[in-house]
């Protein structure tokens, strides 16, 4: 077969990285494939001086990719799920997700110190809110540092001395072939992920069932039923980056069991809430265990940040 495709990706290095590998996988699959990946930046790329909590708006690492898609320019996007808002354009649809990644956060210190053995005070890396209410929750003598920019940008600032420790989704650095530099792998239960963190998702055009069904083979059903979960918590909390919310789905056979979370800012309260059932019950899972956190205490918080 003779076909040209073309993917839309941020231009970061774990971004390339990641798209290359679809562009892998469509060729050795599809002989007379050819695979073009199209760079485009992001208002999340441009933007890297403001916490992404305090820039605004969703969609930040998606939008422009987005647009690439509804104008034609672009047939497939590659997105970090966690970056995904959840509520998409009308005329575009996440139809493919391939195996997830490890979904946990990872530490990484200069001295090789965990989580629990770095010293009061220590500094550390890190511009998420929900690790950096979490890990406040846990050790609320920690400095937390803002910080931006790509994965070589954060470890650099870590090299400088100037952080004791920093923490990066453990997807990306396996994806990267760094997994040698982490220091701890932050068990869940520290450390709930961020909805869709690890896992990779592939956008269309949803009238465009000729790219739908070329990218069926890479898609993996235990991660597809998890993300809908997680997704579905997201959209009935209407999270976004300027909340500090966790949610997370593990799949074992028919099984689907699901942890989500709300916190305050400085971590002195966290809420949690979780749920187990037949997987066929994902997205109205996520949905529940959403709406304990809002009556359970979660949902004055968020009406609080949201209003602040």
């Amino acid at each position: 077969m003779t076909m040209d495709i073309r993917i839309g990706t941020r231009g970061s290095k774990l971004a390339l990285t990641q798209s290359e590998w679809i562009k892998e996988q469509l060729e050795r699959r599809y002989s007379g494939i050819r695979v073009d990946l199209v760079k485009i930046k992001t208002t999340g790329d441009k933007i890297l001086d403001v916490p992404l909590s305090k820039v605004g708006g969703k969609g930040l690492f998606v939008k422009e990719i987005e647009e690439a898609l509804l104008e034609n320019r672009v047939d497939v996007a590659v997105h970090s799920m966690k970056d995904v808002p959840a509520q998409l354009p009308d005329d575009l649809m996440l139809s493919t997700f391939p195996p997830r990644e490890d979904p946990s956060d990872a530490l990484i210190s200069g001295e090789q110190q965990r989580l629990d053995q770095l010293p009061k005070g220590a500094r550390v890396g890190t511009s998420s809110l929900r690790r950096g209410a979490q890990l406040l929750h846990l050790r609320p003598d920690l400095t937390l540092v803002s910080l931006r920019g790509n994965v070589d940008t954060r470890l650099n600032k870590l090299q400088s001395g100037d952080l004791q420790a920093i923490i990066l989704a453990a997807a990306g650095l396996n994806r990267l072939g760094l997994s040698n530099l982490i220091t701890q792998t932050i068990p869940f239960h520290q450390l709930l992920p961020a909805v869709g963190q690890g896992a990779l998702g592939l956008e269309v055009r949803r009238k465009d069932q000729k790219t739908i069904d070329l990218l069926d083979f890479l898609n993996h059903e235990d991660t597809r039923t998890a993300v809908a979960a997680e997704r579905a918590f997201l959209k009935t909390l209407e999270g976004g980056c300027q909340v500090p919310i966790a949610g997370f789905a593990q799949v074992n056979g028919d099984t689907l069991s699901f942890e989500g979370l709300v916190a305050e800012l400085d971590g002195s309260k966290i809420f949690k809430e979780n749920e187990t059932g037949n997987r066929d019950q994902a997205e109205e899972m996520g949905i529940r265990v959403a709406k304990k956190l809002l009556a359970s205490g979660g949902g004055d918080v968020l009406k609080r940040l949201y209003e602040g």
